[in-house]
C-alpha cells in the first residue's frame, strides 16, 4: 500500500514541489540542528567488535561479535527489524549485556547494511522469514556458538520466533520485542492509512530529492513517528550519526529491502498455529502506543507461547 502511494505522488507532483510537501509526520524540533553539526563533525566508530562474513547458501551475511572483558556467560544474538541494519542495535542497548559478561553478536540480515544485496530479486518467488532465519542460524556457526538467546525487533521478532519454532536446539531462550505472530492478522485493526501516507510523503519529500542532508532528514522523521507516544524524545544528534554512519561507512539504505522484507513476511503467513512447539524460555515486549506494529499482535501471540513472560510499556 505505502509503495503504491509513494508511486503515485511521484507521478502526479513535480519534483520541484517536492521540498515543500507537508508530510504529515513530526520532525524532532531540533532536526536542522542536529543534521548539520553532524554533517560538519568527526563520525564516532560505532563498530566496536569483530567483524566477519558468514555464508548462508550463496549469500554473505555480516556480523560484529562484541566480547565481554572476562569469561563469557552465554551468547546474546540480535535480529534487526524490517530494512533496518546491525547499527540500530545501539551501544545503550547491548552494552548492559556486554557487562553483564554475555557475547553479544549483532547482523545485517540479507539486503541491508554489509551482507549480500540481492540484485536478481524475484517478487514471483520471494524468500521467507525461514530463510532469513537460517542466516541467523548460519551467523551462529560461523562464529562457533551453539545456542543462544536471541532477540529480536519488529520483523526481527518474527525471525527470532521463527527461529525457536525450526530450530529449537540453537535458542537459549527467546526475547520478542513490538513484533507479532501474524502481521497481517484480518483480526487486528491494519496500521492506519493516515500513517502510511505520512510516510509516502516523508519519503517523496527527502529521499527523492536525495543527497544526505535529505536521508538524515528521512531517518529522524521516521524514528520520531515510530517512537511512540513515550514520556522521552529522540537523540536527534545521535540516529543522525547513525544514519550518516551507514551511509558513509558502509553500504548506505537499500530502499528495495523495504518491499523485499516487507513481501517475507506476507509470504511467510501466520505462526500463530506453530507458537505452541516454542520450548524456549519467552520474554514478549511491547509498547502500547505502538503506531506500527498494534498492540493488539502482543495479546494474541504472547498466551499462544508457552509461559511466556510479557513486559507492556
Amino acid at each position: 500500500m505505502t509503495k503504491k502511494i509513494l508511486l503515485t505522488l511521484i507521478i502526479i507532483i513535480p519534483i520541484g514541489l517536492l521540498a515543500f510537501i507537508n508530510t504529515g509526520v513530526e520532525m524532532p524540533n531540533d532536526t536542522e540542528e542536529a543534521v548539520t553539526e553532524v554533517l560538519s563533525s568527526e563520525l564516532p566508530k560505532l563498530v566496536k567488535g569483530k567483524t566477519a562474513l558468514a555464508k548462508s547458501g550463496d549469500l554473505e551475511i555480516w556480523y560484529e561479535t562484541i566480547e565481554p572483558k572476562d569469561s563469557v556467560s552465554g551468547t546474546v544474538l540480535l535480529v534487526m527489524g524490517l530494512a533496518s541494519s546491525a547499527m540500530l542495535w545501539t551501544e545503550n542497548f547491548y552494552k548492559p549485556f556486554v557487562d553483564a559478561g554475555y557475547r553479544v553478536i549483532r547482523y545485517d540480515n540479507r539486503d541491508v547494511g554489509l551482507s549480500t544485496w540481492i540484485k536478481d530479486y524475484d517478487s514471483d518467488n520471494p524468500y521467507t522469514l525461514e530463510n532469513m532465519a537460517q542466516d541467523g542460524i548460519s551467523v551462529l556457526d560461523d562464529a562457533g556458538v551453539e545456542s543462544a538467546h536471541i532477540v529480536g525487533a519488529s520483523m526481527g521478532g518474527m525471525i527470532a520466533q521463527r527461529m525457536a519454532i525450526s530450530h529449537s536446539d540453537r535458542v537459549s531462550s527467546l526475547t520478542s520485542i513490538m513484533s507479532s505472530g501474524y502481521m497481517n492478522d484480518p483480526d487486528i485493526t491494519p496500521v492506519s492509512k493516515h500513517f502510511g501516507i505520512g510516510f509516502a510523503k516523508l519519503a517523496a519529500r527527502h529521499l527523492i530529492l536525495g543527497g544526505e542532508a535529505h536521508q538524515l532528514k528521512f531517518f529522524l522523521g521516521t524514528q520520531n513517528a515510530l517512537k511512540g507516544n513515550g514520556p522521552y524524545e529522540l537523540d536527534s544528534k545521535k540516529s543522525a550519526q547513525l544514519m550518516l554512519y551507514e551511509i558513509q561507512k558502509r553500504s548506505g539504505f537499500n530502499q528495495s529491502a523495504m518491499e523485499q522484507h516487507g513481501a517475507a513476511i506476507e509470504s511467510s503467513g501466520s505462526r500463530l498455529g506453530e507458537l505452541e512447539n516454542i520450548k524456549a524460555p519467552t520474554l514478549v515486549i511491547h509498547g502500547k502506543s505502538d503506531p506500527l506494529v498494534i498492540f493488539d499482535h502482543a495479546l494474541k501471540y504472547a498466551p499462544l507461547i508457552p509461559d511466556a513472560e510479557t513486559l507492556y510499556i
